[in-house]
């Protein structure tokens, strides 16, 4: 750009053109996060799923043997302790199963209810890309919505209105005409990414310290080591489950004994 052009320019202008492109190096940035921590919730969410199949169910089984002995043991030493052994035990069992089949049984029963699909149109009505006024902003709707569609399907009412709420927000300052008013809409759109930026390197530093990340990492150590964690784990827990079986069928034994 020629000096001449660019003295023609108002200062409104020239911060514009300034504006415009630190919006499109935060978007850059934003979509670059946006795919990073979609990459690692999907890695995450495919080792929870081997991790449940191999050896959280396993520790379900264990779980509900632990229980039932203890429950037997109520019957062999009628006491309070042994009752409350057996509760505590029970309460174990039912929480290890809960986490080893629950989450599937959530996603089948998943049912959006009519306030969650009424904000979600609401939102698509807004963001989708069909609705795009340049390439660039087709290019930012496009990534909105897939986070609209993520949200939705966790039933996350608060990112859902977060969204509608941002681009009612940038688009209040479009009341007026010219340089100033699509000023002040940009400077909204680049603190709107910048803070989604922000929430996104939270959400993942989250995820990389959550305990299934944690396994993950343990699995990737071993795999170098030419072992595999999973089956270690199941291996072990094999053995504990037939030596818990031994224990069961000894109290049931002693309690048939006595004669109960």
């Amino acid at each position: 750009m020629s000096a001449e052009i660019i003295l023609q320019q108002s200062p409104d202008e020239v911060a514009l053109l300034d504006k415009r492109e630190q919006l499109a190096s935060v978007r850059a940035r934003l979509a670059e996060r946006e795919s990073e921590l979609a990459q690692l919730r999907a890695q995450l969410k495919t080792f929870e799923g081997r991790y449940l199949r191999q050896v959280g169910v396993l520790y379900a089984e264990l779980d509900d043997i632990e229980a039932r002995i203890s429950e037997r043991e109520v019957d062999l030493y009628d006491s309070d302790s042994a009752r409350r052994r057996a509760e505590e035990a029970r309460r174990q069992a039912q929480a290890t199963h809960d986490a080893a089949f629950g989450a599937a049984a959530e996603a089948e029963e998943f049912d959006p209810p009519p306030s969650l699909k009424t904000l979600f149109r609401e939102v698509a009505k807004r963001i989708h890309p069909d609705f795009a006024r340049d390439d660039a902003e087709q290019k930012h709707f496009t990534l909105l919505m897939a986070r609209a569609n993520q949200a939705y399907s966790r039933g996350d009412t608060e990112t859902l209105q977060s969204l509608l709420d941002d681009h009612r927000e940038v688009n209040a300052s479009l009341a007026g005409e010219g340089a100033s008013a699509e000023l002040l809409r940009i400077t909204r759109q680049i603190q709107h990414a910048e803070r989604d930026i922000t929430n996104l390197e939270a959400e993942r530093h989250a995820l990389l310290a959550s305990e299934i990340a944690q396994l993950h990492l343990e699995a990737e150590a071993a795999a170098l080591e030419h072992r595999n964690l999973l089956t270690e784990l199941a291996v072990n827990l094999r053995e504990q489950i037939a030596e818990a079986k031994s224990r069961f069928e000894l109290v049931d034994r002693q309690i048939r004994a006595h004669g109960r």
